[in-house]
């Protein structure tokens, strides 16, 4: 018999340890060290010791097949999938708990069950009633969805195997999942480890697509061992903020498609709606006049998306002034006013910094870097940007604007929401042409952009106008040279 191996096994990120101890070292986190049996589900004694076999090795050159895709129905999901779900390939979907996975993945199922596939959803965490309830909330309960409430992996291959091999098969979550090669308790990393592949091998082996639902940790990021997302052909982020009836769908891995898309849903009383002109629904309650407010023209992926960025600053009572962000890299916001006050005489040190991203959009990309200085610098003077205008451009730490990619595409959007100026950078200038029919400001240097919008604010009436010179900085202030 073969000996039980007992090990210490961090639920947060899979680290083993032979002892166990307070504070994990590989991911940092406290109190996450549990006492899992990590021996092997064949003893050695009765493994296989036959010979490898050969096989045939192929060469780069030659004509591959284009994988067979099956439409979801939905037009925001095919994209971020890179077209539809491919036959055999398993997706980890991930959110916070409430944000709306369970919604869209039985609108989905819902969809391609109408279309005459056979999907199938398992669900480990609600009662079949409980899921009943959602989709005739849903206006879905006419839709041939095979349903069952079920944990054991074994029992849900043993079934799945009988009969037509489903199309697309849900698993809500595999957290719940559990099989009895391992004597973990379910939701631990070796039992979520040896269910997922489990489910992977089923999905290889009868072609059949699988989409497992992950919880996140309070961070934000999937639970479980990160092996399990490496194991999956596609990892998608659902995200939202709770107050926002905005959510995104973002691919972070995909094998089969691009992994810079996002789908943009809206969170309704019928479920979610799929939002096929994000910026203008971006723009839909934008407070026009309002300093401190600068449009950002993004790109997302092929997609072009206009959004607004927020700034306040307001003079501190504190030590150490406080930086908020949301919906950007704190780290690049910090950037940015060290630049301002390095190149541009911008005085930030004595002022709380706060930047948010209209609509619970999440930008990621460095071109939001010139949008982000003009709401900061309009905030600071109280001057109001021209709301005409759209954003764009990297700042370096010299100060310097650099160009971004696919200019053409975002002042296109601008143009087709009604905007009638950018603001970009100088190098990009030719790259624009004339077809947009936009006013083109380019800058060359950050300290342009500020001097432009301080002697915006330096135009005030009487009654604000010392005020505002305090606020200006020293070197755009009128009069003094």
């Amino acid at each position: 018999m073969a000996k039980n191996t007992l090990s210490f096994v961090c639920q947060n990120c899979g680290a083993g340890y032979n002892r166990w101890q307070g504070k994990c070292e590989s991911c940092g986190e406290w109190n996450t060290l549990a006492e899992e049996d990590t021996s092997g589900s064949v003893p050695v004694s009765i493994r296989s010791k036959r010979k490898g076999r050969t096989f045939a090795l192929e060469s780069l050159a030659g004509k591959s097949p284009d994988a067979p895709r099956l439409s979801s129905g939905m037009t925001e999901l095919d994209r971020v999938t890179g077209g539809g779900f491919v036959r055999g390939s398993v997706l980890l979907v991930g959110g916070d708990p409430g944000i709306g996975k369970s919604t869209l993945l039985t609108q989905a199922t819902s969809l391609m069950a109408r279309a005459g596939h056979r999907i199938v959803y398992i669900s480990g965490e609600e009662a079949i009633a409980q899921v009943r309830l959602r989709a005739a909330r849903l206006g879905l309960s006419d839709a041939p969805v095979q349903l069952a409430a079920e944990t054991s992996v074994e029992d849900i291959v043993s079934t799945l195997s009988e009969g037509a091999v489903p199309r697309l098969i849900v698993i809500d979550s595999i957290q719940t999942m559990w099989t009895d090669t391992v004597e973990s308790a379910p939701g631990t990393v070796t039992q979520v480890r040896a269910s997922a592949q489990a489910l992977i091998r089923f999905a290889k082996k009868t072609g059949a697509a699988i989409i497992l639902v992950g919880h996140v940790t309070k961070d934000g990021q999937i639970a479980g061992p990160r092996v399990v997302e490496h194991m999956v052909d596609a990892v998608m982020s659902f995200e939202g903020e709770g107050s926002q009836q905005f959510r995104i769908l973002r691919a972070v891995k995909n094998r089969f498609g691009p992994t810079d898309e996002i789908g943009v849903f809206e969170m309704t009383g019928l479920g979610l709606r799929e939002v096929t002109n994000p910026s203008e629904l971006f723009l839909s309650e934008r407070d026009l006049g309002t300093p401190g407010t600068a449009v950002f023209a993004g790109i997302e992926g092929t997609r072009p998306v206009l959004v607004e960025l927020q700034a306040l600053v307001a003079p501190t009572s504190l030590g150490t002034p406080r930086r908020a962000v949301v919906g950007w890299d704190p780290s690049r916001l910090s950037m940015v006013l060290a630049v301002l006050e390095a190149h541009c005489g911008v005085k930030l040190s004595g002022h709380d910094v706060y930047l948010n991203v209209a609509g619970g959009l999440r930008i990621h990309e460095p071109a939001a870097d010139l949008a982000a200085a003009a709401a900061l610098v309009s905030s600071l003077v109280n001057a109001q940007l021209p709301t005409d205008a759209v954003y764009f451009g990297e700042i370096s730490l010299s100060g310097v604007v650099r160009p971004v990619a696919q200019t053409p595409a975002r002042l296109k959007e601008a143009a087709k929401l009604g905007f009638q100026r950018a603001v970009l950078p100088e190098s990009a200038r030719g790259e624009a042409g004339g077809d947009a029919g936009l006013s083109l400001n380019a800058v060359n240097s950050l300290t342009t952009l500020v001097a432009e919008i301080a002697a915006r604010g330096s135009r005030r009436g009487e009654s604000a106008g010392s005020a505002e010179k305090n606020a200006t900085p020293a070197r755009f202030r009128r009069g003094e040279g």
